[in-house]
């Protein structure tokens, strides 16, 4: 399993960065991100928070610790700056908190967010064809979520990647210990997105060489 979306108790998540990744470890994870909730009030000061923990982390050598974020609810015109605030204290994993139909993220939050340097959109919601075609050309990922309503528009955001090109990932967005999946349970959530078996590989592909292209280190 690659995860390239988790919380910790440094936003809304239950688990320090530590017991997150020990037990991910034990699920049999290749690799974490851990993404906690930013915006401008606090992206200066959590990032490096997590950079530093994630190093201490990845000197254990058990499995690849990314410190990210998850820029979240930040008016489209402000993603900029957030987004470079992030880059610029150390966020190796950059994911934008896209237009999820179960909560009231502003309009134009997913275009805004493919015009970026970011890594990831998730759960992007009803996302529209040409801005699955951005996110192909971009070269950023559309996310599919294990996470409750967040997941309801799967099937849509996997439509519209495989139409256009567009890199997928499947991340669990796991916010407390039940959330995270071993590989069969996250290879479920795929399949109930309308995905077959080649396709969902090449989902863990694409997860894996992401780790590598941001963290420099490949998982094992």
């Amino acid at each position: 399993m690659i995860d390239l979306h988790t919380h910790t108790f440094f936003s809304d998540g239950v688990l320090i960065p530590s017991e997150l990744v020990r037990r991910a470890q034990v699920k049999g994870y290749r690799a974490i991100a851990i993404t906690d909730h930013v915006d401008v009030s606090n992206v200066e000061v959590l990032v490096p928070q997590l950079v530093h923990v994630c190093q201490r982390l990845n000197e254990l050598g058990k499995i690849v610790v990314v410190p990210g974020v998850e820029i979240t609810h930040v008016p489209p015109r402000d993603l900029g700056s957030v987004v470079a605030s992030a880059r610029a204290a150390g966020a190796q994993m950059v994911v934008v908190h896209g237009e999820t139909t179960v909560e009231p993220v502003a309009p134009g939050t997913n275009r805004a967010a493919l015009k970026l340097d970011i890594d990831v959109l998730a759960h992007p919601g009803l996302i529209t064809r040409e801005e699955a075609a951005l996110a192909a050309r971009r070269g950023i990922a559309l996310e599919i979520s294990a996470r409750k309503g967040h997941s309801l528009s799967n099937g849509h955001v996997a439509r519209m990647a495989l139409e256009t090109g567009a890199v997928m990932v499947l991340n669990t967005d796991s916010h407390a210990p039940e959330d995270l999946l071993t590989y069969a349970e996250a290879r479920k959530v795929a399949f109930g997105a309308g995905l077959k078996s080649a396709q969902v590989d090449r989902i863990y592909v694409s997860a894996s060489r992401l780790v590598e292209r941001v963290a420099g280190r490949k998982p094992r």
